[in-house]
């Protein structure tokens, strides 16, 4: 049987406010670790849906990797991400601001076009990683 070791709801993750539904930031089952949609949400719990697009990616960006350091990973171990977007038009944004943060490494990725997020959020980004010590290949 898998062991599954979840990041708690009730659990601080430093620079994360808490989860505001029933999920937890990060889930890790042998080896793999689920991070869970990130919207760009401040470490207060305040949705930050007042600022553009490019802010709203960075911070979502930034969560994401703040739930992957929680699980003792970073971008290279990332396999898939996925990203929900409000506005097609923002593709081209959203794939620089991606890029400064992720840098030369391109794991998996698939960019959703959807109508609406939750709080009238522009962005929300998802990420399956490998933890097992292992990096994904390059």
């Amino acid at each position: 049987m898998s062991k599954i070791k979840l990041i708690h709801r009730d659990s601080v993750i430093e620079g994360m406010s808490m989860p505001g539904g029933h999920y937890s930031h990060t889930v890790v089952a042998d080896g793999l670790v689920f991070i869970s949609g990130q919207l760009p949400i401040n470490e207060s719990g305040e949705p930050c849906t007042y600022l553009g697009f490019a802010e709203q990616t960075e911070l979502a960006i930034k969560n994401v990797a703040t739930a992957l350091q929680a699980a003792q990973c970073d971008w290279r171990h990332v396999l898939k991400i996925t990203a929900y977007i409000t506005d097609v038009d923002n593709w081209p944004l959203f794939n620089k601001v991606y890029a400064t943060y992720v840098g030369e490494f391109k794991p998996a990725r698939t960019v959703v076009p959807v109508p609406a997020l939750h709080f009238g959020a522009l962005i929300e980004i998802e990420a399956i990683a490998l933890r097992n010590g292992d990096s994904a290949s390059r």
